[in-house]
């Protein structure tokens, strides 16, 4: 056999045998794959409106591990791990040849380790198969399941996964987990030595845990800037100064904001995809420290309740459901945001709000504060106390109960609930019962979340955005509602802007209005500036009566001091709307001077006549005038019922003089929506709304 053909066998056996080893090998790569989860079961997180953790739940193995993608981390850190763990990372298949001489020849030089030759792959391997021992044997399987991870993972996953599992000491894995637990924040942003610190840790975790062993923590932080100086990758000076920094020494707890919130969002919330709420990280804080403060003034079973919304969007910006998640003395774990409770007296807006909107009534109409009888219902004064003759913007100002019940008998409080319910609130009344008068001093079922709703509705011109917090239980989104007409509604904002604040507050431009429920059991605050709207709730979760309670008193300086804390800049209230106007008492029409209620608590004696009605133009009639031309005809209203004389009103703004007849005529301004009222001598009105073509 030639001397050519015997190195051609030996090749092709060559090949043959190379063929026959990497087909082994394959084939024992496909037979004991390396146990790679799909992904790694990490923590639950919630997430705020800007994408900032709200909070996050242990795993189910009890370990803090947050998911980590290299976005979410320092590119800092990112360099001078791998510079300090695996300078070659990006160029080697799983194992490093160079790295392991190295760290063969310095244990034959110096009888121990001193510097290992694994990989990042390899770490990786470890953590997700522990190895038993740290024997050969388990080093090679190591450096096999290396090998296998980098055939199936890219660089960049095989880094993300070691980020979120490489321990960091106690439960925490994970670069987030212990850059939240050791430095309060987010590892996007990390100082020199916040780095070096987290870059030392998974080496000895336990050893080098700060709260545990603070010298040695510092000690090996400070090799890696060390090691950083000797690779050229920091300056002598910037290691230096890295190295003054202190070291925490106290873990701290991971975000546990929103603890209703969160919880209600998880239930909702599509696997392995973190709910985003509407709540703003900051302004959560804020008012979790202000109610946990307040709380602890209060006493130990009293709790506190609060909720912040953008009027303008409905966005739910911060929602604390009590005033400690976990404090079973205040029932903690209870939302109190969506437990029905009484409103007390915080509805009275609305009640006035509807009296402006039919003309009934102007800020400086006197309304008459004494004893009455509503057939057979009795309401009383707060104090027990009674004013006499006062202005409607007093009797609103100082949260006058008979004044606020006789104009809820003239507006009716069908009408009223009928309002609440067309702006998205259902308020919970007794069983079988019809709305009654009680209604207005708090007589009703309603939650927190109802009345920072409702005064949205305040805050926005009369306009109602569905409130929504980004849990999945609102329902669909819906086009805003009309509360009140926009004149109305400035009528009441400008009556509770001079609301006096609580004693000690600083006057922050917003207006708003306290509730206390009867026996002392809730005690309300809701105010608004131009745009955000913050309500507090204070009682017990038993619904337990506490002495003294009262809205002005316990309620108020939440409210102000919520509103500091919130970091929301303050939105003025909006200005007076064009061709509203707030007369003096002395140049009220007759029918406005005094108010009369429409029936028997104080009206005009001997009237046996039915309240006035309007017959035509019908509600919501559509009258074709020719109001876009020059000879727009006059629009001639018929009425029913009623005592002369008449005073007629569109718009809210009064038609010259007095009618005794059931008869008048009206010459449009032009084209739209308008609302035309008749108030009758008893101070009784209807009301009626038409578009002029």
């Amino acid at each position: 056999m030639s001397l050519l053909r015997k190195a051609a066998l030996r090749a092709v056996a060559v090949l043959t045998g190379c063929v026959l080893i990497i087909a082994s090998l394959l084939a024992l790569d496909r037979a004991f794959p390396p146990p790679i989860p799909e992904k790694p079961a990490v923590s639950a997180e919630v997430l705020d409106h800007d994408g900032q953790l709200l909070r996050a739940y242990a795993a189910s193995d009890g370990y803090w591990r947050l998911a980590t993608s290299l976005d979410q981390v320092d590119p800092n850190f990112v360099d001078m791990l791998i510079t300090y763990e695996d300078k070659r990372f990006w160029d080697h298949g799983g194992i490093d040849p160079l790295a392991i001489a190295r760290a063969a020849l310095q244990f034959v030089t110096h009888g121990r380790i001193v510097s290992g030759g694994s990989t990042l792959s390899m770490q990786l391997a470890r953590l997700i198969e522990p190895r038993d021992s740290r024997s050969v044997a388990a080093k090679l399987k190591q450096a096999l399941r290396a090998l296998q991870i980098e055939r199936r993972l890219s660089k960049r996953e095989i880094l993300e996964r070691y980020l979120t599992l490489a321990p960091y000491g106690g439960n925490l894995e994970g670069v987030r987990a212990a850059s939240l637990a050791w430095f309060g924040k987010e590892p996007k942003r990390l100082t020199v030595s916040e780095a070096a610190l987290l870059v030392a840790l998974p080496q000895m975790p336990e050893k080098r845990r700060p709260d545990r062993n603070l010298k040695t923590a510092g000690a090996a932080r400070d090799r890696v800037l060390q090691r950083m100086v000797e690779a050229g990758k920091l300056g002598e000076r910037e290691a230096a100064r890295a190295a003054l920094d202190s070291v925490p020494g106290a873990r701290r707890a991971l975000p546990a904001l929103a603890a209703h919130t969160a919880d209600l969002a998880l239930k909702t919330a599509r696997a392995g995809v973190p709910p985003r709420l509407t709540l703003k990280k900051s302004v959560q804080q804020g008012l979790e420290a202000v109610a946990r403060n307040a709380a602890a003034k209060l006493g130990p079973k009293l709790s506190v309740a609060m909720m912040m919304a953008d009027s303008r969007t409905g966005d739910i910006l911060g929602e604390v459901g009590s005033a400690s998640y976990f404090d079973g003395g205040r029932a903690g774990w209870i939302d109190m945001t969506r437990t029905l409770r009484s409103p007390g007296s915080t509805l009275k807006p609305f009640i006035y709000g509807l009296a402006f909107e039919q003309g009934m009534v102007a800020q400086e109409t006197l309304i008459e504060d004494s004893p009455a009888d509503f057939s057979g219902y009795r309401p009383k004064n707060f104090d027990m106390g009674y004013q006499g003759d006062v202005s409607v913007r007093q009797a609103l100002q100082l949260s006058l109960n008979v004044p606020a019940v006789r104009v809820l008998d003239a507006v009716g409080p069908a009408r009223l609930m009928a309002r609440f319910r067309q702006a998205g609130v259902s308020p919970a009344l007794p069983l079988n019962q019809a709305p009654g008068l009680a209604i207005g001093l708090g007589g009703v079922g309603m939650s927190l979340r109802d009345l920072v709703q409702l005064y949205c509705g305040l805050a926005n011109g009369g306009r109602v955005e569905p409130l929504r917090d980004g849990t999945g239980k609102e329902a669909a989104k819906e086009a805003a509602t009309t509360l009140l007409d926009p004149a109305a509604n400035w009528q009441v904002i400008d009556i509770l802007s001079g609301v006096r604040p609580p004693e000690g507050a600083a006057p922050r431009g917003i207006a708003y209005k306290t509730g206390t429920s009867y026996g002392y059991r809730d005690a309300w605050s809701v105010g608004f500036d131009g745009r955000y709207v913050l309500g507090v709730w204070v009682g017990r979760a038993d619904a337990a009566a506490i002495p003294g309670l009262s809205g002005y008193v316990s309620a108020a300086p939440i409210l102000f001091e919520g509103f500091a804390r919130s970091g929301l800049a303050a939105v003025p209230l909006p200005p007076r709307p064009a061709g509203v106007v707030v007369p003096r008492r002395e140049d009220l029409p007759v029918t406005l001077a005094r108010f009369g209620p429409a029936s028997g608590a104080g009206n005009v004696a001997g009237v046996a006549e039915p309240a006035p009605r309007i017959v035509f133009p019908p509600d919501g009639a559509r009258v074709d005038l020719g109001a876009a031309s020059s000879e727009a005809s006059p629009l001639v209203l018929k009425l029913q019922g009623g005592r002369a004389p008449f005073r007629w009103l569109a718009n809210g703004k009064p038609l010259s003089g007095l009618d005794r007849t059931r008869t008048a005529t009206w010459q449009p301004d032009g084209a739209g929506y308008s609302t035309l009222t008749v108030i009758d001598a008893a101070g009784r009105a209807a009301s009626v709304k038409v578009f002029v073509e």
